[in-house]
């Protein structure tokens, strides 16, 4: 990926100041400041029933679960991202005042129809760059459908689909639940 010319060009401390103050988030691709897209309600109930899961099952771990405003750094790719969640158990990352983490262990992405795209193509091929990413999660939002890779010792991804009635296992965190915990207050509007 490169930057076009005709854009403004950002360093990444120019970014991380302008979006300390700005009302609205961007995420940051090689110099340019890209603005995000709002969300569903499915999608901020999603969201919230996998953070509130989540920071439960990693209380006292050593562990953290950022939802939605936690960006995560690639440095290599000079690239800033707003996962809807990401852990990390890295003690550089919980020990840093930085307002971005830089070793992921789980990510999760809530698809919507203007990201789904992206999430699954170059934004998924950016978060493979990281060695400390072990798990990459798309929870679709308009069915009940869970798609996992699991990186594994030889550094293959491999894929998992979770429907209605399975039970989710994210082994990067020993976290397993019904897939209807994720869905929950959501099934309806489906």
């Amino acid at each position: 990926m490169t930057v076009s010319k005709s854009h403004a060009y950002f360093t990444p401390e120019d970014y991380l100041a302008l979006e300390r103050i700005s009302p609205i988030k961007h995420e940051y691709l090689q110099g340019q400041m890209v603005v995000m897209a709002g969300a569903s309600k499915a999608h901020m109930i999603i969201t919230g029933n996998l953070s509130a899961l989540l920071i439960n099952h990693l209380r006292g771990t050593g562990c953290i679960a950022y939802a939605t405003d936690m960006k995560v750094r690639l440095p290599t790719l000079n690239l800033f991202y707003y996962p809807d969640l990401a852990v990390t158990c890295d003690d550089r990352d919980l020990r840093s005042d930085e307002d971005f983490i830089l070793h992921p262990k789980l990510i999760i992405e809530v698809l919507s129809d203007s990201t789904e795209a992206f999430d699954r193509g170059n934004k998924f091929a950016d978060y493979k760059s990281n060695p400390t990413f072990e798990e990459y999660v798309l929870v679709h939002q308009n069915q009940i459908l869970v798609e996992q890779f699991e990186r594994k010792s030889n550094n293959l991804l491999v894929p998992r689909i979770c429907q209605t009635g399975d039970t989710i296992e994210f082994s990067s965190i020993g976290f397993t639940c019904e897939i209807a915990a994720l869905y929950k207050t959501v099934a309806q509007l489906l």
